[in-house]
């Protein structure tokens, strides 16, 4: 997303021909109260929305993306930025983003703030109508990016009241019935980035199904009877017939039973991840869950044992058996090897976050920084998440052994070790269309619910289920980027590009909570990917100092010695901890370097080649 000050930032979507806009300021909608229902109220707001879009065009709004319609407009509010002080101008609400522009002056340059709808966590009142003191009444922003912003209005024209409603309406569409912008979005792009990812191709890629393979490619999951969070194309061992992959998946919560993540093209070591048993304070067993695993251990003729990590902390563990799952029990799954991983769960990772944030936006306390980020224990959480994948990894190539990786339900931390492990272990999800194949397979396909993790339009914004999960992931892979610089193929910009999306609602990509549900949502029908943008200008995410011959398995480094805060993402709202340069900009230039030398080897060999001939021929 634009930056503060940045009216074109290179990387976003580029504005197309204007739509339809508000033929005038829309009314604001009056509060609840007085008799008036809640539901009552929901609809009245919905329809002035409605009538608001619908309207023609005024000149001089801001710049639009195809689709994108115009709703409210203020004159005369005050932004107050926490680093170059308060500027006054007017605020646009389109159907996708909150504007703000401040014209230039002779003390100031003009000033733009530009934030997508769908990165607004909620929204507060700040101030009351007789509240005294200069800027003290008004709204203040939190946002999932880390910001929180703060504009300020004048009591006597009561605008407040106008803008808030219209936030609410636009900012969390699903609360008032109405779809993401992603819906709306026509922008076209060369490439279709729902084409990136087919299961088959990628499952033919491991040689799932080839000759001497002992995995196949299943379809028992084609009508999402099996497991409503799977996806219908599964890999699995060759040797299981599709009964006992319905009885095994019984006995895993959600009917989430193992199957094929990764597979080692040479020894056949599998990675496979799945959710907990049902174990339960009876400690019951499954004949088809423990010849299912076994199942696993022969597909892979150098393992003696099959190992089994239990992402969660061995208390979680234990305290999910009185509500029914819990654990394997060593007695019935000989030749196998359990151990514990101590991820804490989403409520830890949340609380985690927000204490970062606080840290980081908007003051930054440099006498107390070091003890304050370990107060937050976010790098503690990232150590153990890499450190965890670092495990699966060493396994696979080290000892030649498959791993079975769980959590409780399988979307979160399960999702996070195995999409590391591969990233470790294959070089190809190191390339740009590898990682998207990997985002999409392991976090998408797989049920990752992103809907419900970031609260895609969502206005309850305390929903205890919300977490950064996804970001600690991206956060792990950026670690193996500072301490590989020439094994990815893509830059910071990259998985910067993906967190701004993330939360945007600009694509269909991270829309919905499992396969099933995106397939009622027709998300790939009626959205566009967030690939397709990507993808259209690959060079701007390249990183220049990639080497395709490194082909080795990575272990990166899980000390809390080597590891780093991401400074280029928490802390890129402060403009005393940027860069002067921007990273993607480095890239940018060095690529042209690439470029021109290049040209000069080829120019030069050229010339070589051509006085060797004459020399011949003189000869």
């Amino acid at each position: 997303m634009a930056d503060i000050q940045d009216k074109t930032k290179l990387g976003s979507p580029s504005p197309g021909s204007s739509p339809r806009l508000a033929r005038k300021e829309a009314s604001p909608t009056p509060s609840g109260g007085g008799g008036v229902s809640p539901f009552s109220q929901r609809k009245r707001e919905a329809e002035t929305l409605q009538e608001a879009i619908t309207a023609t065009a005024l000149p001089g709004d801001p710049p639009l993306l195809p689709g994108e319609l115009l709703s409210f407009i203020a004159h005369d509010i005050t932004y107050l930025d926490p680093f170059l002080g308060a500027r006054t101008g007017s605020l646009y609400i389109t159907d996708y983003k909150m504007y703000f522009k401040s014209p230039s002056d002779d003390k100031a340059e003009e000033y733009i703030l530009h934030v997508p709808l769908g990165v607004i966590s909620h929204v507060e009142k700040m101030g009351r109508s007789r509240s005294k003191g200069e800027n003290a009444y008004g709204l203040e922003i939190f946002c999932k990016d880390m910001r929180t912003l703060k504009f300020a209005h004048k009591q006597e024209t009561h605008g407040r009241r106008g803008m808030y409603e219209r936030l609410q309406i636009v900012s969390f569409p699903i609360s008032y019935g109405k779809n993401p912008f992603a819906y709306s979005f026509k922008q076209s792009y060369p490439t279709n980035g729902w084409e990136v990812y087919d299961p088959v191709r990628e499952l033919k890629r491991l040689s799932v199904g080839a000759e001497n393979v002992p995995w196949r490619i299943s379809e028992t999951n084609s009508d999402y009877s099996m497991c409503e969070t799977y996806p219908t194309i599964l890999g699995v061992p060759a040797s299981v017939n599709d009964e006992t992959l319905v009885l095994a998946s019984q006995f895993r919560s959600k009917g989430r039973m193992p199957v094929l993540s990764w597979l080692h093209p040479v020894t056949h070591a599998s990675i496979t991840r799945s959710s907990q048993p049902l174990v339960g304070a009876s400690r019951k067993r499954s004949k088809e869950d423990e010849d299912y695993l076994s199942a696993i251990l022969k597909a892979n003729k150098y393992g003696k044992k099959l190992y089994v990590m239990d992402a969660r902390p061995k208390i979680n563990a234990y305290a999910n058996i009185a509500m029914g799952g819990g654990y394997e029990l060593d007695e019935a799954y000989p030749n196998m090897d359990f151990s514990f991983l101590d991820i804490g769960n989403i409520h830890v990772m949340r609380d985690s976050l927000s204490k970062l944030q606080d840290i980081c936006y908007p003051d930054v306390d440099d006498q107390r920084w070091y003890s304050s980020l370990e107060a937050t224990h976010w790098l503690d959480h990232i150590k153990t998440v890499l450190g965890g994948a670092v495990k699966v990894a060493e396994v696979i190539e080290r000892q030649r052994s498959s791993v079975l990786v769980h959590c409780t339900d399988g979307w979160d931390r399960t999702a996070q070790l195995t999409a590391l492990a591969m990233l470790m272990l294959d070089p190809f999800y190191r390339t740009i269309q590898g990682f998207e194949i990997v985002v999409e397979k392991e976090w998408i396909s797989f049920g990752h619910k992103f809907s419900q993790r970031l609260g895609h339009g969502d206005r309850n914004h305390s929903d205890d289920q919300r977490a950064p999960i996804f970001l600690q992931f991206i956060d792990c892979v950026w670690q193996m980027t500072v301490q590989f610089p020439y094994a990815f193929e893509f830059n910071e910009h990259f998985l910067v590009t993906i967190l701004d999306h993330l939360y945007s609602c600009l694509f269909g990509t991270f829309i919905g909570n499992c396969e099933k549900q995106r397939e009622k949502l027709k998300v790939r029908v009626k959205t566009m990917s967030l690939w397709s943008f990507i993808n259209s200008q690959l060079e701007i995410y390249k990183n220049p100092l990639y080497t395709e011959s490194i082909q080795q398995v990575l272990f990166p480094s899980a000390s809390i010695r080597k590891l780093e805060l991401w400074k280029g993402y928490y802390l890129r709202w402060n403009p005393r901890m940027r860069p002067q340069e921007a990273e993607f900009e480095r890239c940018r230039h060095l690529q042209v370097l690439i470029k021109l030398l290049r040209e000069k080897c080829q120019e030069l060999q050229e010339q070589q080649q051509r006085e060797s001939q004459i020399a011949t021929v003189v000869a």
